[in-house]
């Protein structure tokens, strides 16, 4: 389709003030974008993971870890799914999270309701997700304020 001269001219007044035309891609051009990392202090934040590791604050951990934010990182004692009892998830009733983010490992697994019992008794959600998507919503949680605990397991 072509577009007469004038039509042309007049679009570009449409888009520019009291009858000047603006060239809109000189203008896109000079906006400049900063980013700055933000920085949250002394709070606990997930830096790196892969299969078998997981890193808080740049210290890399290798077995299953208990993470809150403004906490110590506790050594979580279960080194697989089918080892986990009513106990583990009890550690955390204490701290009192909103909410726990279970990191089931490599795969999406759910623990039974009544290991999580204590939990949801003292009406602290949890919800599960394999390990790298709980790392990733732990540390949006934790940014965001909110008082939110990960339990990832690390599978041996």
């Amino acid at each position: 389709m072509r577009v007469s001269h004038s039509r042309r001219i007049a679009w570009l007044r449409c888009i520019g003030q009291a009858g000047h035309t603006h060239d809109v891609s000189r203008r896109l051009r000079k906006t400049n974008l900063k980013l700055h990392q933000d920085s949250s202090g002394a709070l606990n934040t997930v830096t790196g993971y892969g299969a078998d590791y997981v890193e808080i604050n740049l210290v890399r951990h290798s077995g299953s870890i208990l993470v809150l934010p403004d906490a110590p990182v506790i050594a979580w004692p279960v080194s697989s799914f089918e080892q986990l009892s009513a106990e583990h998830f009890a550690m955390l009733v204490d701290s009192a999270p909103e909410v726990v983010v279970f990191g089931s490992g490599e795969r999406l697994r759910f623990p039974h309701p009544r290991l999580t019992a204590a939990l949801t008794a003292k009406r602290i959600g949890v919800e599960t997700m394999d390990f790298k998507a709980a790392c990733r919503t732990y540390n949006i949680l934790m940014a965001e304020g909110r008082k939110v605990a990960a339990a990832l397991l690390i599978e041996a």
